[in-house]
């Protein structure tokens, strides 16, 4: 008799482990591989899992576990220790395996399409395209002229670059081919191409101490190294890390380098492939399935030896891995909220000490949390105190604007500074964290607000501002909520009085950008936020023209404030901060700090001195006060001494469990329900050895009722790590069998960084 091979599967599910399947014969002369996927039976269909463990005794009754249907690789994915890396990451933040494991392969992989690809289509004209001119193109063919019109001015392209050069390109593309204008082949899904001209940058001490220190960390070998790179806006950190990742390349390794956001990434792809002549690729959530998958088929199989990308690219596959950097550690964007919840920045330390490399985090205003690392000594602190080329900091002052007469959110003093910098011939940014024009539409007879139907919150009011039409009586504009995404037309008459005359309250981005325009009429301006880069390829489009001087005015939300260079910005005006001033949240200081300090950042980056202006209400705020007068070095320090006292994370852990529902009862029912087991396993336990666990709640979110549903949260805290996962290790399972978790969507967030 054959021996048995029962082989653990993750699928995806609410299956806190890998579920057991029977191997019977070889098919095909195949046979499932550890960190390879199989095509398994689950109820009524079949889908794709990654093998986690072969073993020779099931879990379960013989004669309930299923056979696989298919073997898909005869290779592995995933080596050993990024399964073992992809395990610790479900146990840690108490998810479903297959969940985790989903999120680490490609989405074709995920529905079991081969891991290699074939390449990627390209697109040229014919040698009939090429003597063609536009007239020869139909005038109702929109597309069609379009896409003629970008492959007159390019050879072959990709679909990659296509997608990121035109809309709807597909069918026109389609059209032209059975024209005998277009002709396509397939290539390498990467294809290589010239490097600009690699720069000539000399480091300065103190950038050369950095990368000396985790180059001779490198080649130590075999080893584990976290640093802690903090380094003031416009220190040059990117120049250190390319310092690291050149020697790591000349040692054959690969590197990995996160960034918070999508739009920071085309930038820095084109210092980086300039500096070390070489290709890289890059992942997030901007490109679509056949570039993914390529990226990381690339990367995988060693072709590729830096990948840049969001925190979902923190889960690749890598043949050699021997650096990892993490740029702008300390972005909340690094966090996930929804589905699996995990901290990309904590999880690439893990990574890192698991493959016992180097592991850089690097900011101009670190978290807290690795503050406190580096002062407890398990991170290494390299800091970079000056910007680099020689650029001086930008002098920081606040304006006090109480009694002071605000037009649109910009007080004279602001707007006299605004005039003297433009005349100069520099650049000037204006922050404004809100987007839309208004946030809030009144009517002016009796008060009603448009607020939301699903969300307890008010709808905030856009405007389709054309600054060739200024009249505000031709607008038509909608309203959207920023919560659930919902949209509806502006009223005409007021639902309530039936008047029609309505007041806009509040200041956006739209509303602003309006006013610049009627004060600076001979000036270009820009505006950056998510509404004018929905688009493909707009972000980078847009900031590229900041960064070339085709702006004279740049107004935006906190998109603008991480990582980019406009060497002619000289003024950065803060209009509106105060709101972040005061929170229930104990993390809106450091928050807000951190921001000041980012969007100030943006000015004098180059030879011509900035000055940044903060708007305020509260000059004499302590936040503020130590900021300005002291950095953010010293906010930190303080506001970490208050975290002690007050027994606040990093000095304790916390767990947060959400639960919503249609029915608020059902919702806090389940908490209730959470809560008193949670107590119960306390009770079992020795308490002169236990320490101490907090409950707080269960007690409604921030906004009681979003999408339709009503919110509710318990927080758990406790000054060991260990035994708070421990609790929930034991409760998980009461939770998913429990009748009331079918009643209410419940989630559980590990280290949490909103209370939201």
């Amino acid at each position: 008799m054959a021996p048995l091979i029962i082989v653990k599967v993750a699928v995806p599910g609410p299956f806190l482990f890998p579920l057991d399947y029977l191997f019977e014969d070889e098919k095909d002369g195949s046979a499932p591989v550890v960190g390879g996927r199989v095509e398994v039976p689950f109820r009524n269909k079949k889908i794709t899992g990654l093998v986690m463990e072969i073993v020779d005794s099931p879990d379960y009754e013989l004669n309930k576990i299923k056979a696989i249907s298919k073997v898909v690789d005869d290779t592995p994915l995933f080596s050993k220790t990024e399964l073992v890396f992809l395990n610790w990451s479900a146990q840690y933040y108490h998810q479903p395996i297959g969940e985790v494991v989903m999120s680490a392969l490609p989405k074709r992989l995920r529905s079991g399409e081969n891991a290699e690809i074939k390449g990627m289509q390209y697109w040229r004209l014919t040698d009939d395209g090429k003597i063609k001119t536009l007239d020869d193109i139909s005038k109702r063919a929109k597309r069609q002229r379009e896409l003629f019109a970008h492959m007159k001015s390019h050879d072959w392209q990709s679909e990659s670059q296509l997608n990121g050069a035109l809309e709807n390109w597909r069918s026109a593309a389609k059209s032209l081919s059975e024209q005998g204008v277009l002709d396509s082949s397939y290539g390498p899904c990467l294809m290589q191409h010239e490097f600009a001209p690699s720069p000539n940058h000399q480091l300065n001490s103190e950038q050369k101490t950095a990368v000396d220190q985790v180059v001779a960390s490198q080649r130590a070998g075999n080893q584990f190294a976290a640093f802690l790179l903090e380094g003031v806006t416009g220190s040059g950190k990117t120049e250190v890390y390319l310092g690291i990742i050149e020697a790591a390349i000349k040692e054959g390794k690969q590197v990995l380098v996160l960034v918070p956001e999508i739009g920071l990434t085309p930038q820095m792809i084109n210092r980086f492939e300039a500096y070390l002549q070489t290709r890289v690729a890059v992942l997030h959530s901007g490109l679509n399935d056949s570039e993914r998958h390529c990226a990381w088929h690339l990367v995988r199989t060693g072709q590729i030896k830096v990948l840049l990308g969001t925190r979902s690219a923190l889960f690749t596959a890598f043949q050699d891995l021997g650096l990892c950097i993490i740029d702008e550690e300390h972005d909340l964007s690094y966090k996930q909220q929804d589905g699996f919840r995990y901290s990309a920045r904590d999880l690439i330390v893990r990574r890192a000490h698991l493959e016992k490399i180097p592991v850089v985090l690097g900011s101009a205003t670190p978290s807290l949390e690795s503050l406190h690392n580096a002062q407890a000594g398990r991170y290494q602190h390299l800091v970079l105190n000056r910007r680099a080329a020689n650029a001086k900091p930008p002098s920081i002052k606040l304006l006090d604007i109480r009694g002071e007469r605000i037009q649109e959110g910009v007080s004279t003093p602001l707007k006299t500074q605004m005039k003297q910098h433009l005349q100069q011939g520099n650049q000037v940014l204006l922050f404004l964290n809100r987007r839309g024009f208004s946030p809030v539409l009144m009517c002016h007879e009796c008060g009603w607000q448009a607020a939301c139907p699903s969300c307890d919150a008010n709808m905030t009011f856009h405007r389709r501002y054309d600054p060739n039409n200024p009249n505000p009586d031709s607008e038509e504009g909608y309203l959207a909520c920023h919560h659930c995404g919902e949209q509806m037309a502006k009223p005409k008459v007021c639902p309530s009085c039936q008047s029609d005359e309505f007041v806009k309250v509040g200041q956006g981005t739209e509303r602003l950008e309006q006013t610049i325009n009627e004060w600076f009429t001979d000036k270009t301006i820009l505006r950056i936020d998510r509404d004018t880069t929905r688009l493909k390829g707009s972000m980078t489009e847009l900031t590229a023209k900041a960064e070339r001087g085709e702006a004279d005015i740049l107004i935006g939300t906190q998109m603008l404030a991480k990582g980019h260079h406009f060497p002619n910005v000289t003024l950065v005006g803060l209009l509106d901060i105060d709101q972040g001033l005061f929170s229930a949240d104990y993390r809106a200081a450091e928050r807000m700090a951190q921001l000041v300090m980012q969007v100030a950042g943006r000015a004098g980056r180059a030879e011509k001195p900035g000055e940044v202006l903060i708007q305020t209400h509260h000059p004499d705020h302590s936040l503020l006060t130590t900021l300005v007068a002291k950095g953010y070095s010293e906010f930190a320090n303080k506001a970490l001494n208050e975290r002690t006292e007050a027994n606040l994370p990093p000095f304790r852990y916390q767990v947060l469990a959400r639960a919503e529902a249609v029915k608020p009862e059902d919702a806090m029912n389940f908490l209730a329900s959470l809560k008193s087991g949670l107590e119960n396993c306390l009770l079992q336990v020795d308490h002169a050895n236990h320490p101490e666990v907090q409950f707080w709640g269960p007690v409604s979110a921030p906004m009681l009722r979003r999408q339709g549903r009503y919110r509710y949260q318990l927080m758990v805290q406790s000054d060991n790590r260990k035994s708070l996962h421990q609790l929930l290790i034991e409760m998980l399972p009461h939770i998913y069998n429990s009748p009331l978790s079918r009643k209410v969507r419940w989630s559980l967030d590990v280290d949490p960084q909103e209370m939201y």
